[in-house]
């Protein structure tokens, strides 16, 4: 998250095997409240959010990725940890240029020294409401 009053830019990665999204299980201890996310990250200083998006992939999950084709911006203005948030993030359709990604029900990965999950995840459980994907404004684009 972004330092207090300031808006984070971010990169994330719409991945769709069949019926399913490749995503990230994220958890607000403040509110009790499991969530999903598509995988990504931060933008930095200089750097386009294509290549932003890149380096996060492999930086989290060691997968390159192939046929990158941007979808649109959204904005995310949240609440996380009892903190107000901001996000606009730049959002990629992309697939996983190694294919054994495809196969693979879950995995854990470390970001910020914090173990995280990241799994395929039927779209029926979030257009059904079950589980939550955020930012919502994201369904619009599956």
């Amino acid at each position: 998250m972004a330092k207090d009053g300031k808006i984070r830019v971010v990169a994330l990665g719409l991945i769709r095997r069949d019926d399913r999204l490749f995503v990230s299980q994220g958890y607000d201890p403040v509110t009790n409240q499991t969530f999903y996310r598509f995988l990504g990250g931060g933008v930095e200083f200089g750097e386009s959010s294509q290549d932003a998006l890149k380096r996060e992939f492999q930086e989290e999950i060691q997968a390159d990725l192939t046929d990158i084709r941007y979808l649109g911006c959204l904005e995310n203005v949240l609440a996380y940890k009892g903190k107000q948030a901001h996000e606009v993030i730049q959002l990629y359709q992309c697939g996983f240029a190694n294919p054994e990604f495809y196969q693979i029900d879950k995995l854990t990965f470390v970001e910020k020294k914090r173990k995280k999950k990241a799994l395929w995840v039927d779209i029926s459980q979030f257009k059904s409401g079950e589980l939550l994907l955020v930012p919502e404004s994201a369904y619009s684009y599956f």
